[in-house]
């Protein structure tokens, strides 16, 4: 039996255009049935320099968008594309920006326990979609039982600050090796694919690294 491919997606979960990619490599990799595909959640943080509990949001993105009218159509893009992928974002509910490497280090852990695809999938719909606190211990935790995982060692787990050095150092590798917009997805360690392409044009690149 031949390897399944490998597919690294080098993303951050308060990224709205890596949930749109997130939804369109699967797209993809259901257009090409014949290929084994194997997704892998790289973490990268659009700001690791949030503390830990996180900061009000608005103003935090007030900050960083001088233009209120500009974050405003980004926003209705977003929302106009997320209904495309089956995605509601709902960008009132959300109230915190918070720092993101203990929901890198959950979906580090739901990989391993083969629930990655979940996990990923309900970290994004609780920020974009319920406005919650994914930087929340007890928020992750929530997220980590409907997956399947133990709650009680995942709690555990962050209180100890398990992987959080993994994490970081993932990061910043993917920053050293280039990375500078997320979603980033490599196929078979030969071809990149960034930001949220549609489906087809990711099955493309696909065919481009089986034939590589």
């Amino acid at each position: 039996m031949s390897q399944p491919m490998i597919v690294d997606v080098v993303a951050d979960v308060v990224c709205p255009w890596c949930y749109l990619g997130w939804r369109r490599v699967k797209a993809a990799v259901a257009l090409r049935p014949d290929i084994e595909a194997k997704l892998i959640w790289r973490p990268y943080q659009l700001d690791p320099t949030l503390p830990e509990e996180g900061v009000d949001r608005k103003a935090y993105m007030a900050a960083k968008f001088k233009d209120p009218e500009r974050l405003k159509v980004v926003h209705e893009a977003l929302v106009s594309g997320g209904a495309d992928d089956g995605i509601t974002f709902d960008f009132a509910a959300i109230d915190k920006s918070p720092n993101t490497n203990a929901a890198h280090r959950l979906i580090r852990w739901a990989l391993t326990a083969g629930v990655q695809d979940l996990v990923v999938e309900a970290l994004f719909a609780a920020y974009f979609t319920h406005g919650r606190d994914i930087g929340d211990p007890m928020v992750l935790a929530d997220i980590a039982e409907t997956a399947g995982m133990e709650r009680l060692v995942v709690l555990q787990l962050l209180s100890e600050g398990a992987d959080k050095e993994s994490v970081a150092r993932e990061h910043s590798m993917a920053v050293q090796g280039g990375v500078t917009g997320v979603p980033y997805v490599i196929f078979g360690g030969k071809v990149a694919v960034v930001g949220a392409e549609s489906p087809e044009r990711i099955a493309e690149a696909i065919d481009q690294a089986i034939g590589a």
